[in-house]
């Protein structure tokens, strides 16, 4: 199961630069000029999560193995690529090809470093970019209610619902609104989502600071939280500089250099669990001897599904779900003391997964 967050934004905002910090490799070319990244780059990166590592401890696991999340480093958007300016059309297929945006602004100032729109404005830079793609999803939405109107006299029931979906979004995006806004009841969640509007992905601002401003943010950042603030969106204060010096660092070198910054973590580090939230996912744990691992399924996965992501044959022939919760486990000290003291519990086909449960899984072959 792959979840994949692209990380977009304007031309020279470091997105590249922050792509390669986060996959700790220079696969994605970062240059001081517009569209250095042709095709979208992809890097999968581990999701911190301390409990992995207490659980391993305690069950002396051999290995650890965290859950993943795909960082998808997009082509440069600019003012008109809705209508295929710069590299419009490769900008906005690869963007429907995400579960999220992350949009990276530029909120430092350096004479050394050209914008494309001549000004440094993060919030105007994400009105630009939220502009091309809500008038991307616009002529969407029109072509399509145009060939299903058609098949919607005829009496197709799947072309009208369609169609009553598409013109939600419409009533939004005409008065210059994304189309996540869209107000649904749960029945119509997965139609919408079938649609694959770009505005309607959840989003996450990312606010590129100078190295100064890496802790509290800066007068930049705080107008990107404000706006972030009266949406309900996540915001990420990063200082995209410090963040490639750090991948190039050993552990002892990173916690000496972040000391020194005054950080508790790194940047990336809240950046990629930011992302894991946005997607709304939950992560549960096998663990043993060979391995303690992390993995990720999405929030109010039933047991069976959740089991799938391991193989496809447990979900196939799921029986039930040995089930110790996080706390249990971490305090009690491993599965033994966990059964002894009645903690391990059997759970169905019904069961919900929740985040932290240490799952051992029942199937027949």
């Amino acid at each position: 199961m792959g979840f994949k967050c692209g990380i977009v934004g304007l031309p020279n905002v470091g997105k590249s630069t922050l792509f390669n910090a986060l996959t700790q490799s220079a696969a994605a070319e970062a240059a001081n000029y517009p569209f250095c990244t042709i095709e979208p780059n992809v890097g999968e990166v581990g999701v911190p999560d301390p409990r992995l590592d207490k659980l391993a401890k305690i069950a002396g696991s051999k290995q650890i193995i965290p859950t993943r999340l795909t960082f998808v480093d997009i082509a440069g958007l600019v003012r008109g690529a809705s209508k295929g300016e710069g590299l419009g059309n490769q900008f906005l297929s690869h963007i429907r090809e995400v579960d999220a945006i992350a949009y990276v602004l530029r909120c430092f100032e350096d004479d050394d470093v050209t914008h494309v729109e001549g000004r440094i404005d993060p919030a105007m830079d994400a009105e630009v970019v939220e502009t091309e793609l809500m008038l991307a999803d616009l002529e969407s939405c029109e072509k399509r209610i145009t060939n299903l109107e058609k098949k919607a006299r005829g009496g197709d029931k799947e072309a009208k619902a369609q169609m009553a979906l598409l013109e939600k979004a419409l009533v939004l995006l005409r008065e210059g609104k994304p189309a996540r806004f869209v107000e649904l009841s749960e029945d119509e969640k997965p139609g919408f989502e079938m649609l694959q509007l770009l505005t309607a992905k959840p989003v996450l601002y990312v606010c590129n600071v100078d190295e100064d401003s890496a802790q509290n943010g800066n007068a930049f950042s705080k107008k990107v939280e404000e706006r972030a603030k009266e949406e309900g969106a996540g915001v990420v204060i990063i200082s995209a500089k410090i963040e490639a010096e750090l991948s190039s660092l050993d552990a002892d070198e990173r916690g000496a250099f972040l000391e020194e910054l005054g950080l508790s973590e790194a940047g990336l580090d809240r950046l990629i669990r930011a992302g894991y939230e946005l997607l709304d996912l939950v992560t549960y744990f096998t663990v043993g001897p060979k391995e303690a691992r992390a993995w990720t399924i999405k929030q109010g996965t039933k047991a069976p599904k959740a089991a799938g992501v391991i193989h496809t044959d447990f979900e196939k022939g799921f029986i039930r779900s040995e089930t110790i919760a996080y706390e249990d486990y971490t305090s009690l000290g491993g599965e033994v003391p966990c059964k002894d003291a009645g903690k391990m519990r059997l759970e169905g086909k019904e069961y919900i997964v929740k985040d932290g449960d240490v799952l051992h899984f029942r199937f027949a072959n």
